[in-house]
């Protein structure tokens, strides 16, 4: 079975780390395996400049692991993009659930947040989504409308979607 997918989408400054902030802490808190994707329109700096790291990369290393006790860093160029369901099936296999922030683009389960004080308008198609988190009452969709401010509202709406289509 596939690893779940769903990403948290929205314009810029709509809320989308804030909630998966919050849902993260209500997944772990029920016992779920809960992993993470972020997505940047960017090239970030993925390693400390002149660290030991950092030099193997810039010497030729096609990918290089920082490992120390408790965790680990891994920095590898790409030959092409790789979809949220692919990294979350070659990084995470035994998460529960893979939330991704961002992504509007990519074919895959959304949640979209529309935050007043940001843009009443949605960035993906209805069809595209799942439901949208929003503060807007008035907010006029096709699809269920979750209380952006009520993260348990919004992770049963979750809870709900695993369970029918991954058996959660």
């Amino acid at each position: 079975m596939s690893v779940p997918v769903l990403a948290i989408v929205g314009f810029s400054n709509s809320g989308k780390t804030t909630l998966m902030e919050k849902l993260i802490a209500v997944f772990t808190a029920k016992g779920l395996h809960v992993c993470t994707i972020k997505h940047s329109h960017h090239q970030p700096e993925m390693d400390t400049p002149g660290k030991d790291s950092w030099r193997h990369k810039h010497a030729g290393a096609k990918g290089s692991l920082l490992a120390g006790p408790e965790q680990l860093l891994m920095v590898a160029d790409v030959q092409i993009p790789s979809s949220p369901q692919e990294m979350a099936e070659k990084y995470f296999p035994d998460a529960d659930l893979v939330l991704v922030e961002g992504y509007a683009s990519m074919p895959c389960a959304k949640i979209e947040v529309v935050r007043a004080l940001c843009s009443s308008d949605l960035r993906c198609k209805p069809s595209e989504l799942l439901a949208v988190a929003t503060d807007i009452n008035d907010l006029d969709v096709v699809v269920p409308k979750l209380n952006l401010n009520g993260v348990e509202q919004v992770a049963a709406f979750i809870m709900d979607w695993l369970a029918s289509t991954h058996h959660v």
